[in-house]
């Protein structure tokens, strides 16, 4: 805990330890303003511009983020979202980056290899580029370029406009989102938060090309925004560039408008409800909150991790233990004007709207009453700190902090939060819930599901092996509140479809950002029979875990899909030495994380830790795998919210879509085929404990086993507990083989029928016959990547989204190869009047591709935007753990991860192409739409 502290008071977690001083060197044309933490701020005496820096030379790469200090809460009624449609046309062209002259922002960034893009929120807007070190001057003269002489065509706002009401109609998918909406608009009368940052539909559709030049002349000036730097760079070069090309762009004319705009005093509990069809209830309860630069904020920090972070937490023994919720969390707000404390819940299957919410309340009253303990305020802090430790692993996640810190109006929070984190105590803790927690400052909204079709013929969709697989059984139960929205889809949320084949060429890489080759750098051994590799990185105390061993989905036994799943899940529900709360409490207090969930093949484990904890830790891991309590009364509970969460996850249109799709491609026996919903669920309800101990003991042990730490990673300490906690571990099962899927005979085409949803979701593919270490796959996968995957650049996003402005994401992807030949598929959503059209346009770039091929260009092109990116996303602990591991899976040793550019370098033109006549059959190809139909589609 001391050190843990004592790191975070500097905010220097994930980085070396810099200068630290009370103001920075002088700088000929800046004021040095000051040094906290080793960040330097200046102030660009000709326009006002602001400017951070903090240098890390660990790794050959930098992130260069621009926060104009706007957002929706500088919007009024006509002109809600326009600071989000404004985002999205900043990367439509300026005077010196346009397409017209071959100098689009995205293929400017594509051929350096730099990924751009840029995110709107309440507060503040932010614009950035992580890139090679060596390419500063060209994101410091785009963005200076951007800054005044933004284009701002009609001709641009048109399609644009469309893409950005997919945004629109696909968070309107989404119960809880569309919940979230509500309580806002209900919580705040006068203040602008009382409108989502995504703005109302009718102005998104409306709004002028005039109103958002007046909004941009408005707001877009040097004065109202702060340059970050991070990463490997020298900080007189990057001034001399910012000054270079931010210089000549004046000050504001006028004065930049604030709000004044005070929410007044709420005298009474509001409430309001949202009926849609849905499977799953819930439940928000938001109180009046603080500013976060309040002194209140880390108070209400703490009571929101006491109420609803981890098995410790109060709301899940009231809710989820005693099977009332499937999910349960606090939270308190991050912004710059007093915002919101809330609660929020899932319910459970069969538990009434009711019954939650007076739990809820009850728990509140309780802490109002009696108090928190100092021990729950301990773990809490710990919670927090390891928190910020992790979320400050590389340049884009530090600029990141930064950038939300600057919208609440003191960067300097950043350093100063975890200081002010430590001084919270339990009186802290009551003194606010009794302040803000009450019923008068409340607004409650229920989302009340309406029933729907039957989802009989929907399978269960199983996850993947490969270490970016997400920790859960089925999906995450909810997605975090308050969405920031991007520009880039990949960035929204991890069930987006630009997944795709931008995660084989940048998360095929977690962090190679070092510059030293990694294989000589990592040490492999067998360690009491696993395969354990270490890789010590530049980050200071962190370290990260990844595993993985035999016990996915094909060793279920043949009369029950669901066992794998149940076993996974129970592994943290207790041990022979420690049960479930206990368990989490040692985890908690160190705040650390672990965490498993089921591939199709094996059974994945991720964590995260202080290097003072690393023993602790995979102590419990070597605790959680070998000697498993299996409590029934604990088994009773997790079937109960094993159908809750999947019940959920069935509200899911791109859920629902890849779940036809893959049981329409692949046969039954293959292991990429999921089970019937319908069947999945008799399955969890039919499952016994027996059935589960004797999966646990048949397919659980060292065969398979593989473990790679990455970060600040001791060797000795990592072999002396894993020999003291898995010698004598016996068992395991080798990896089946499995026969490939064939193409389907003809074409075929199913519509998942979802009534209320606003955007549909269509994909079309096939088996790829392909896995991931056959000798083609590459030259299909770099074709892929051509075709659709997350760079703007890439053929779909390129015309389908930016020039014919008919989806916000779409992408190509080859998926689920890492042991058994797996799908190759393209996935858009569409909403329902452009369906057809979309279909028709995604279809017309699929034959264009299968009957032409790539060109040279896109050939010479994307090798360049492939290896580099690669370089730049290389760069934290998670990612290099995760790309170890993917490698280790696939059959590959250390070495492939230096391997990997030279790879692509050596593709030809033919072998790309080739691969694409050779595996891909359009007029074979399977497809499927899943949501709310237009009329003449319902009857297909």
């Amino acid at each position: 805990m001391k050190r843990l502290l004592a790191l975070l008071s500097l905010g220097l977690l994930a980085l070396p330890t810099f200068a630290a001083g009370s103001t920075p060197t002088p700088i000929a044309g800046y004021t040095a303003v000051k040094t906290v933490g080793g960040i330097a701020e200046y102030t660009l005496d000709a326009n006002g511009l602001g400017v951070l820096l903090l240098e890390d030379h660990s790794a050959p790469v930098l992130t260069f983020m621009v926060t104009f200090r706007v957002g929706s809460r500088n919007e009024v009624t006509g002109t809600t979202g326009a600071t989000h449609i404004l985002e999205h046309l900043m990367f439509k062209g300026s005077r010196n980056f346009h397409a017209g002259i071959g100098k689009s922002f995205d293929t400017m960034m594509d051929r350096v290899g730099g990924i751009n893009n840029a995110s709107t929120w309440l507060d503040r807007t932010n614009y950035y580029e992580n890139l090679p070190s060596n390419q500063l001057e060209l994101a410091v003269q785009m963005e200076a370029d951007r800054m005044r002489g933004l284009l701002l065509r009609d001709e641009d706002r048109q399609p644009e406009m469309t893409v950005v009401r997919n945004e629109f109609e696909r968070g309107e998918n989404d119960p809880s989102e569309a919940l979230d909406k509500e309580v806002m608009a209900a919580a705040f009368l006068a203040h602008p938060y009382h409108h989502s940052t995504i703005g109302w539909r009718s102005d998104i559709e409306k709004v002028s090309i005039g109103k958002l030049r007046e909004f941009y002349d408005t707001f877009y000036w040097p004065n109202n925004a702060t340059v970050t730097v991070i990463g490997d760079f020298q900080p007189a070069q990057a001034l001399a560039l910012v000054q270079q090309y931010f210089g000549a762009i004046p000050r504001s004319p006028h004065p930049i408008p604030t709000v004044y705009t005070e929410e007044p005093p709420q005298t009474g509990a509001r409430r309001v409800s949202v009926r849609r069809p849905g499977e799953v209830g819930a439940i928000e309860i938001a109180f009046k909150a603080p500013r976060s630069l309040d002194d209140d904020q880390e108070p209400l920090d703490v009571l929101a991790t006491i109420l609803g972070d981890g098995k410790s937490s109060r709301l899940y023994r009231a809710l989820i233990d005693r099977n009332l919720a499937i999910h349960a969390s606090a939270a308190k707000g991050f912004f710059a004007d007093p915002n919101l404390f809330t609660l929020n819940a899932l319910l459970a299957p069969g538990v009434t709207h009711e019954k939650v919410e007076q739990t809820l309340l009850a728990e509140i009253a309780r802490v109002k009453t009696e108090g928190v303990t100092a021990e729950e305020v301990s773990r809490a802090v710990n919670q927090i700190l390891a928190s910020v430790a992790y979320r400050r692993d590389g340049s884009f996640a530090i600029a990141g902090e930064i950038n939300e810190c600057i919208a609440i109006g003191d960067w300097t929070y950043y350093v100063r939060g975890p200081e002010r984190i430590k001084t919270v105590t339990a009186a802290d803790v009551l003194r606010v819930a009794k302040k803000y927690l009450n019923e008068d400052q409340s607004t409650t909204g229920w989302f009340i599901p309406l029933p729907g079709e039957a989802a009989a013929a929907v399978g269960r969709r199983r996850g993947g092996d490969t270490a970016a697989a997400t920790p859960a059984t089925v999906v995450p139960a909810r997605a975090p509140r308050h969405p920031v929205f991007y520009r880039d889809p990949a960035t929204t949320a991890a069930t987006d479809p630009a997944r795709f084949a931008r995660a084989e060429a940048g998360a095929a890489a977690g962090a190679a950002g070092e510059s030293a080759a990694i294989a000589p750098r990592v040490h492999r051994r067998q360690v009491a029979g696993l395969d354990v590799l270490t890789l010590p990185t530049s980050i200071r105390d962190v370290v990260t875990i990844r595993g993985a061993l035999s016990g996915g989905d094909v060793f279920n036994p043949p009369e029950n899909p669901a066992i794998a799943d149940l076993t996974a899940a129970m592994l943290d529900k207790g041990t022979a030495a420690h049960d479930k709360f206990a368990l989490a409490a040692l985890l908690e207090q160190a705040g650390a994380t672990l965490s498993f969930s089921t591939g199709t093949h094996t059974l994945n484990f991720a964590g995260k830790c202080l290097r003072q904890d690393l023993p602790l830790v995979l102590g419990l891991l070597a605790e959680q795998l070998r000697t498993p309590r299996f409590d029934a009364d604990e088994f009773a509970k997790l079937k109960k919210q094993l159908v809750g969460r999947y019940k959920r996850a069935l509200e899911d249109t791109n859920f629902r879509a890849e779940l036809a799709f893959e049981r329409a491609i692949f046969p039954a026996g293959h292991p990429n085929r999921p089970a019937e919903a319908a069947a999945y669920l008799a399955a969890v309800e039919a499952a016994t404990l027996d059935q589960v101990k004797a999966f646990h003991a048949a397919n659980y042990g060292p065969a398979a086993f593989r473990i790679v730490l990455v970060g600040d990673v001791d060797d000795a300490t990592v072999d002396q507990t894993l020999t003291k906690g898995f010698t004598g571990w016996q068992g395991g099962k080798a990896l089946p083989a499995m026969a490939k899927a064939s193409l389907p005979v003809s074409a075929g085409e199913q519509v998942v029928a979802m009534p209320g949803k606003t955007s549909v979701t269509y994909v079309i593919g096939q088996p790829s016959t392909l896995r991931y270490a056959d000798p083609d796959y590459p030259a299909l996968n770099f074709a892929t990547s051509v075709l659709g995957s997350g760079f703007f650049s890439a053929r779909l996003l390129d015309t389908i989204r930016n020039k014919e402005g008919l989806t916000y994401g779409i992408g190509a992807r080859l998926a689920n190869d890492t042991f058994a030949d797996g799908s190759w598929y393209i996935e858009g959503t569409f909403g329902p009047t452009l369906l057809a059209q979309g279909a028709s346009s995604t279809e017309r770039e699929l034959r264009k591709f299968h009957a032409e091929g790539i060109t040279a260009d896109e050939l010479k092109n994307f090798k360049v935007t492939l290896t580099g990116t690669y370089k730049v996303t290389l760069s934290t602990t998670g990612g290099l753990a995760a790309v170890l591991l993917n490698a280790l899976q696939r059959g590959y040793g250390p070495e492939w991860v230096d391997e990997y550019p030279r790879r692509i370098e050596a593709l030809t033109l033919e072998q790309v192409n080739g691969a694409i006549r050779k595996y891909l059959h359009p007029d074979r190809m399977v497809r499927v739409m899943a949501g709310t139909m237009p009329a003449k589609d319902t009857a297909k």
